[in-house]
């Protein structure tokens, strides 16, 4: 396989090499299919039907529109389109159902992993499918190795900074995140008052920050002001294919729920539309800060 070294400029291919983007929602897959574009590597570009929100971006690639349940024909469809490198990038709301897949010998290969899935969780099945792509002989890369300028820095990227309070709702909220994260749950806490109020689960991030606000509006979180959100990746996590992120849409839905700030993983974490985000959070009055990392950056 071809070595892969992630730069300032993204990674050093071989002149023969192609990557495939497995696109999601979200601005991350537009994100990366430019980045490549830049470097000279027009990515081909696999749409997962229903959950890509910006298609009209993916307009001067080479496509194809998959749905979850037609996984037999992903790496015969990668063959074709010559695919040597893999990223997955965007979220990615449901699972397939296995009631709507159709028997042939493509999905036969995947079965294993299919029926392990089921019942585990995110990482589990994004480890399963990574390891499957790769004993096909198809490297798999993350999208913090194209577009390294996303990940988070160290330190506060706003105007604003936490507070001493603050600093006992991040303690809270990392150590509730990194207990759920140990169990393959989520990604995400809210800490309010100096303990954990909320934990992200199959909803995501937006529906953690959701809940939150609705916790506030209706009255149960009564005088408990400020709060935080504290973001991470799980424990001994598959970097490649879900690397935490946030954009604008956290700040606001953060802003919405009440909260202070927004701490992330620094090293280990993608801050999407980061000119976007420290605006509107400076705009806001919150604060966004990357905490340091526990373990260093690297797949499994």
């Amino acid at each position: 396989m071809t070595k892969i070294e992630a730069t300032r400029t993204g990674l050093d291919l071989a002149p023969d090499s192609k990557v495939g983007i497995i696109a999601g929602g979200g601005s991350l897959p537009v994100e990366v299919a430019r980045a490549l574009g830049g470097q000279g590597k027009s990515p081909f570009v696999v749409i997962v039907a229903g959950e890509v929100d910006r298609i009209s971006d993916f307009d001067a690639y080479e496509q194809a529109t998959l749905r979850l349940e037609d996984v037999g024909a992903l790496l015969p469809t990668l063959k074709n389109h010559h695919v040597t490198h893999l990223v997955t990038a965007g979220h990615i709301t449901r699972r397939p159902r296995l009631s709507a897949m159709r028997l042939n010998l493509g999905l036969l290969a995947w079965v294993p992993s299919l029926l392990v899935g089921v019942t585990q969780g995110d990482d589990t099945v994004l480890k399963l499918f990574v390891r499957r792509i790769e004993r096909s002989g198809i490297n798999v890369v993350g999208a913090h190795e194209i577009v390294p300028e996303l990940v988070a820095a160290e330190g506060a990227l706003t105007k604003a900074m936490p507070r001493k309070s603050d600093w006992r709702d991040i303690e809270a909220a990392h150590t509730a995140a990194k207990a759920i994260g140990a169990l393959d749950i989520g990604q995400a806490a809210v800490a309010i008052g100096g303990r954990a109020i909320a934990l992200e689960g199959v909803e995501g991030t937006d529906g953690l920050l959701d809940r939150t606000r609705q916790l506030r509006d209706h009255g149960r979180l009564a005088g408990r002001t400020r709060g935080v959100l504290v973001k991470c990746a799980k424990p001994g996590q598959e970097l490649r294919a879900d690397l935490p992120s946030i954009g604008p849409q956290t700040v606001e839905a953060a802003h919405a729920a009440g909260l202070a700030g927004i701490a992330i993983e620094a090293g280990r974490s993608l801050v999407l539309e980061g000119p976007t985000v420290v605006a509107r959070a400076n705009a806001l009055g919150l604060f966004v800060i990357g905490l340091p990392a526990a373990e260093p950056m690297h797949g499994d």
